[in-house]
């Protein structure tokens, strides 16, 4: 009796402990200014030049949020008493921590310790019930891979969204890095769909933020499919949507068990993407709900805003980068749409048929805030994969809907490579099906990327003009000429002729001094000349 006793309470004690282990966000002190000051004086420090040069082109700020968090303070509260540091940001100056409610309180005592966000917002805030935990990759399951030999396999899921044009005009993703954040991608050093990739160098590398190992391996499978998606390539059986872009595999995703943490590994994994220069992200992942149901996010927490994966995407896109995101597999389910998914700053993803109909797996929009989701449409039933071993198959999912349009982001991307990432997304957007009429299901629905290409051609072209040309305006004109200035040039010479040829005007002009006056000319036809860097380049004016 005493030895049952005994194994009782050490069973209540085990139970007890378990019941109270929370998860948190912990926010430390604004970053030292001389530090900040430093590093942005010298960016090269905390960023690769790939990165640096992604930001120039784009016209991207570096800030104080790309200077690494403060390692002596992240240190301490991992030798805080019953305190586990899982993950860190130097977006959100946070880390990610696991111990009991009342060690992880314990932390505000620190000095650099500014606030504490528990994952169980019941201990922030009143909150309602919750389901248990579901298989993410449910869907996935139930409708098992099975062989494809046919030639040209992915062709429906490829000419679906026009990436057939993109690649016929020689648009592949080349020079545009991708990462993908999954479970893992077993075989990826040996899979012959992968060869290329792995010859020509555009494998980058891998990093497991879960176990904090230089392995692609993971705790799954779930990433060697999505990866196919985009990066596969077997001759005349499979091509993915970029198979000239190259890649980072990071694993983010814990296959034995779904916490919020997997969130704050995302979020490690993004700031990495930046810091090395990648331009399009692919995550075929979503969270809602979590083994201890009082992390489970509702419906009113994914407002694009409030979830750590929420906020670090959004950080993400405002750091240049795209961050495609599937929609989720919880149409039958919850509906909405998970997170990071709910992020405007993520491009969200649901799923199709061959046939383009709306398949009833894919989670809705939109999210809490009104904001329009999924953003697009792509293939997720039957969609065409390489297994990890090397066959062709099949796969359904909002998980592959999302590498097949971020495979088709990067191609189109490659274009135009110094036009934000904004103004591609929005192209996106305006060239699918159900622009002018979104709905819960479809969000803009199913896009031509051969029309993105061509707007965003046009939009390249102006910007170029605009960036290596003068420009004069209004014109006609009525009592002042303005002149735009290229980036090559400071200052220039202008003239205005009439009809005659004489001279009649002549000033010195630079891009702060911009202005001439014309008041006092009589109307009529004029010719402008601007002569800068011993190039001379003449405009026709009207005068009013």
């Amino acid at each position: 009796m005493m030895k049952k006793l005994s194994l009782l309470f050490i069973v209540f004690i085990t139970t007890f402990s378990f019941a109270q282990t929370e998860d948190a966000l912990v926010f430390l002190e604004a970053k030292d200014p001389t530090v900040v000051s430093a590093a942005l004086a010298n960016p090269i420090t905390i960023l690769t030049q790939a990165a640096l040069d992604r930001k120039n082109a784009q016209g991207t700020a570096i800030d104080d949020r790309d200077v690494p968090l403060n390692e002596i303070q992240k240190a301490a509260i991992d030798a805080a008493t019953g305190i586990t540091v899982l993950a860190k940001s130097k977006w959100l100056n946070a880390v990610y921590v696991r111990g009991t409610e009342t060690n992880i309180n314990n932390l505000i005592n620190l000095s650099f310790v500014t606030d504490v966000e528990f994952a169980d917002q019941s201990l922030n805030r009143p909150t309602s019930g919750k389901q248990f935990t579901k298989d993410k990759f449910e869907v996935e399951n139930q409708f098992p891979s099975r062989p494809i030999y046919n030639y040209g396999s992915a062709t429906n899921q490829t000419e679906m969204i026009n990436v057939d044009y993109l690649h016929a005009n020689d648009y592949i993703g080349e020079d545009i890095i991708v990462a993908f954040m999954d479970n893992g991608y077993p075989n990826v050093l040996s899979n012959p769909a992968y060869a290329d990739l792995r010859n020509e160098g555009r494998l980058l590398g891998w990093y497991d933020f879960v176990a904090r190992v230089e392995s692609p391996d993971g705790s799954g499978s779930h990433g060697a499919a999505t990866f196919s998606d985009a990066a596969g390539f077997l001759n005349g059986q499979f091509v993915g949507t970029a198979p000239g872009a190259s890649y980072y595999l990071y694993v983010t995703e814990d296959g034995n068990s779904e916490t919020p943490a997997e969130e704050a590994y995302w979020v490690e994994a993004l700031e990495r993407s930046d810091s090395l220069g990648v331009y399009v992200t692919n995550t075929s992942l979503g969270y809602q709900a979590f083994d201890n149901s009082s992390f489970d996010h509702d419906y009113q927490d994914l407002d694009g805003l409030t979830t750590i994966a929420a906020r670090g995407s959004n950080i993400g896109f405002d750091k240049g980068m795209i961050n495609v995101t599937s929609a989720g597999n919880q149409g039958n389910g919850f509906g909405k749409v998970a997170t990071p998914a709910d992020a405007p700053g993520s491009f969200t993803i649901g799923a199709v048929d061959a046939g383009e109909n709306y398949v009833s797996f894919s989670s809705r929009g939109p999210n809490f805030a009104g904001v329009i989701k999924p953003d697009v449409m792509a293939k997720g039933l039957d969609a065409a994969i390489v297994s990890q071993n090397g066959n062709v198959t099949t796969a359904s999912g909002t998980s592959f809907s999302s590498p097949i349009t971020a495979g088709a982001v990067a191609s189109l991307w490659s274009a135009v490579p110094n036009l934000k990432n904004d103004v591609v997304m929005q192209a996106i957007r305006e060239s699918a099906d159900r622009y002018n009429n979104p709905t819960d299901e479809y969000g803009y629905g199913v896009p031509d990327f051969g029309d993105a290409l061509n707007t965003l051609l046009l939009l390249g072209n102006e910007q170029f003009l605009q960036e290596n040309n003068f420009a004069l305006y209004p014109n006609p004109v009525t009592t002042q000429i303005n002149i735009s200035f290229p980036k090559s040039s400071e200052n220039a010479e202008f003239a205005l002729y009439n009809v005659l040829g004489e001279r009649i005007l002549q000033a010195r002009v630079s891009a702060l001094k911009n202005t001439i006056d014309v008041s006092g000319l009589s109307s009529g036809m004029y010719i402008a000349s601007i002569t800068s860097n011993n190039k001379t380049t003449s405009y026709k004016i009207i005068k009013e």
